[in-house]
């Protein structure tokens, strides 16, 4: 084969699982709003808040028992001769035991996920899934690495959603209560573990024949421990806003930001979902030495993530007044704080797939660039939070601004986080991409100009959407959020998008199996 003809070859594979990718992301927001919907109007901000808080404990206690395996999987099973069912299986058996080791400490000191009160009723089940969630994330990275994402839109976007959404209605009016919304979680989870290992299992195979080896899982686990502190890093990026807004403000508060997260983190899963596919890409033209071809899929995918989260944060962030009010009237006070959170996934495209590539040629640079981005973001976060706490204005200048004293109300300092995560990663894509760009001896951002004027038409028409009559309100979302995916997609389509590009949306053969292009890298 040649190399024009590999290059094809590989930009098809990640146009599949892009194109697969962005109806997953589809599904996800259209499940996502009722979830919103019924958690912000029925449970209400206080309870939303408290059970944010606990999530966020358990997720990050499963983002730490996957082991790097999320993206380092693809690795293991390429770099080796052993049988992939095996390998893979090892994977599971690892994530396993840290699980168990997470879920015994979390359940000796409850306080970590209810600093403020005890556990009560079901929420003694939080750190039991932790198992669901680490053990899904490691079957659907196995399942990615055979270029099945469609697993992952089943399990994360269809099963998680609906079933978190469905369940959090109805379990609300039995005896569960407030309740409900920690079991429907508990349910949503494990039905996207069921949904991971069925496909696994019919990929992959059964575990029969297997046999755990303590020194090959230990060395396993040692392989992929920077990548598990990259992981964690990029995760605690995402999260570490609510865990200092827990510190600072009310429940009622945390509830009220973690909703405008919710919808913010959607675009996110459109770069996640990359990394399975990406990962081998890169790794076989690393081994045959070709730095300007991973410099080239890198502003490839990186373009298309750019663009992709651009329309995304437009279409959610002009109207991001009406899309915080489906959960409440309580809720519009997260609109600014929604507007810098999908600001932030844009800022944060380059650098994410920087990453992808950094984490094989430059593991602990890369690991020690997202310690520093989430030092970074800590301490911004609680100097702003500090910083705008100690904002006085004369009584008229309060007037004006609609504040209820001269300080600066609560719900307005309650942004400080989202605007921290902003710089703080924008920084950090600045530094990854040119580090990647130095080790790779070529340029790696995907940034196009065209970008910009369809930003502005898409911007100015979701303004004169956002301006209909109140009468009118009811539609600015049904119709404004079409309008400003149509303009700006259209712009982009016609201005800025390369025939490469446009495999994204062309139906595409079958890519090769990558088990018969085994790859080993020292």
């Amino acid at each position: 084969m040649s190399v024009a003809a590999g290059a094809v070859d590989d930009t098809v594979a990640l146009a599949k699982g892009g194109r697969t990718s962005f109806y997953g992301f589809i599904l996800r927001l259209v499940a996502r709003v009722p979830f919103l919907f019924f958690a912000g109007r029925i449970y209400g901000a206080e309870t939303l808040g408290r059970f944010a808080y606990a999530i966020l404990v358990v997720e990050f206690a499963a983002q730490l028992t996957t082991m790097g395996l999320k993206r380092g999987l693809a690795f293991e099973i390429s770099s080796t001769d052993r049988d992939d069912r095996l390998v893979v299986w090892d994977a599971m058996a690892l994530s396993v035991g840290a699980s168990a080791l997470a879920a015994i400490v979390l359940a000796s000191m409850p306080g970590m996920m209810f600093p403020n009160s005890d556990l009560k009723g079901a929420e003694r089940l939080l750190p039991l899934i932790v198992f669901a969630i680490a053990g899904s994330d490691v079957a659907l990275a196995a399942l990615a690495y055979r270029h099945n994402v469609r697993a992952s839109v089943v399990a994360r976007s269809i099963v998680e959603q609906w079933t978190i959404s469905i369940a959090a209605m109805l379990l609300y009016f039995t005896f569960l209560g407030n309740d409900g919304l920690i079991v429907a979680y508990v349910l949503s989870m494990v039905g996207a573990l069921a949904f991971s290992l069925w496909p696994l299992v019919r990929t992959y195979g059964t575990p029969a024949g297997w046999r755990p080896e303590p020194a090959r899982l230990a060395a396993m686990a040692r392989r992929n421990l920077p990548l598990a502190g990259a992981d964690a890093m990029e995760w605690g990026s995402r999260r570490i806003d609510i865990a200092i807004l827990g510190l600072f403000f009310s429940p009622a508060f945390v509830g009220i930001y973690f909703a405008a997260q919710q919808v913010a983190s959607l675009p996110q899963r459109l770069k996640t979902s990359f990394d399975p596919i990406l990962g081998p890409v890169i790794s076989q033209k690393l081994q045959g030495g070709d730095r300007a071809g991973v410099a080239a899929q890198v502003r490839q995918v990186g373009f298309w993530i750019i663009a992709a989260q651009t329309a995304v944060a437009l279409a959610l962030g002009i109207p991001a007044e009406a899309v915080m009010e489906l959960s409440g009237s309580v809720f519009v006070a997260g609109t600014a704080a929604l507007a810098f959170l999908l600001a932030a996934e844009v800022a944060a495209a380059t650098g994410a797939v920087s990453e992808t590539a950094l984490i094989y040629v430059a593991r602990h640079r890369n690991l020690m660039v997202s310690l520093f981005t989430l030092a970074m973001q800590a301490a911004l976060t609680v100097a702003l939070i500090a910083g705008f706490r100690a904002i006085r204005v004369s009584p008229d200048w309060a007037e004006r601004l609609g504040w209820p004293s001269a300080t600066m109300p609560e719900a307005w300092a309650a942004t400080a986080p989202a605007i921290a995560l902003l710089l703080a990663l924008g920084l950090a894509s600045i530094i990854k991409s040119r580090l990647l760009a130095r080790l790779l001896d070529a340029p790696v951002i995907g940034w196009r100009w065209p970008l910009v004027w369809a930003a502005l038409a898409a911007g100015i028409v979701g303004h004169l959407v956002t301006r209909l009559p109140h009468a009118w309100r009811f539609a600015e979302l049904p119709i404004g959020i079409p309008l400003i995916l149509g303009v700006f997609g259209t712009i982009v389509w016609k201005k800025s998008f390369t025939e490469e590009d446009r495999l994204l949306f062309r139906r595409a053969p079958a890519t090769p199996d990558p088990r018969t292009m085994p790859v080993r890298i020292d």
